[in-house]
């Protein structure tokens, strides 16, 4: 039996398709919002997912999708933006919070459940990726003090089947041969498993201690990004030797790749590596998980992938 609608603003992204799966799963109905269903069609398949064609940057689009919800969960999130100023960061993050908040307060959904970041922070001065994270964090905080029940998750670097993380770096060590120059490679990480991401957002919403709270979520062991760049390697069976680069050549590294093709590598991204991305406590015991460790799934789906697989993705993107 159905308990609800959840409205899933960036269900279409790489931790949307695992959540939705698990509330799908628990038994709740998911409106999921998309400029292009056909390219979705994998969703459809979920119980009780529905996928919308809209902007969810449309106030009028937003209040349709909201409508009649149990609660509203925002996943969306870019790690660059097409300029150089801020103000893509800005749209995606603080001001699609801002008009989150105020169609929840007009449809009267009672619950919002936001994907942060670690270090994200309204007064960083140098990441605007950080800034607008925590300026936007704070932002839906403040609405609970007019009724709207929050819970914000500030996570590690996410990891499983489709990340962009482990993949991308597969897919750049199988093109440069030899020697990878890698930028920050002293940066502390510790990876987040996506299927326990999305279990606690699925338990958060039936768990009323989670109510007002921000929970920092990371993995059990802690990774320099050089460890995890030399575990890809390995992981596809690739020698590369990993050459760590100076903070004066990150920087100058950062400057240049900004302004290549899909900006592999961006100033902002630098800044966001001077802080380490590691959590001060274990996963948080409000949620009953168990975090599970990246040598357990990471293999399964970096190593494996098919020619099938690499197909389908294809087909995908050009559908």
């Amino acid at each position: 039996m159905k308990t609800g609608t959840i409205c899933l603003i960036g269900g279409s992204g790489f931790v949307g398709r695992h959540l939705a799966a698990q509330l799908s799963s628990a038994g709740w109905s998911v409106r999921i919002p998309t400029r292009h269903p056909q390219r979705q069609r994998d969703l459809c398949v979920l119980d009780g997912v529905q996928l919308s064609a809209a902007d969810i940057h449309d106030a009028q689009a937003l209040r349709e999708l909201c409508r009649d919800c149990a609660a509203v969960i925002n996943l969306v999130g870019i790690l660059n933006e097409k300029g150089h100023d801020g103000r893509g960061f800005q749209r995606a993050h603080v001001d699609l919070a801002e008009k989150i908040v105020a169609v929840c307060r007009e449809q009267s959904v009672p619950r919002l459940l936001h994907m942060s970041a670690l270090n994200a922070d309204a007064h960083e001065t140098h990441s605007h990726y950080l800034r607008t994270k925590g300026m936007a964090e704070d932002l839906v905080h403040a609405a609970a003090t007019q009724g709207l029940q929050v819970t914000s998750f500030q996570p590690s670097v996410i990891f499983g089947p489709g990340d962009s993380f482990f993949n991308r770096f597969g897919a750049l060590l199988k093109i440069i041969p030899a020697a990878f120059p890698l930028a920050c490679p002293d940066a502390l990480f510790a990876p987040v498993y996506v299927g326990d991401v999305a279990a606690a957002f699925v338990k958060a919403l039936t768990t009323p201690a989670t109510l007002g709270q921000r929970y920092a979520l990371c993995g059990p062991t802690r990774y320099t990004l050089r460890q995890l760049v030399e575990y890809t390697a390995r992981t596809l069976g690739l020698h590369r030797h990993i050459i760590g680069l100076s903070p004066a050549l990150s920087s100058v590294q950062s400057r240049v790749f900004e302004y290549l093709p899909g900006k592999p590598f961006s100033r902002d991204n630098y800044w966001s590596l001077q802080k380490h991305s590691v959590c001060n406590a274990p996963f948080p015991t409000v949620f009953g998980i168990t975090p599970s460790s990246l040598e357990t799934i990471v293999p399964g789906y970096l190593a494996n992938r098919t020619q099938r697989s690499r197909y389908d993705e294809f087909r995908k993107v050009k559908m």
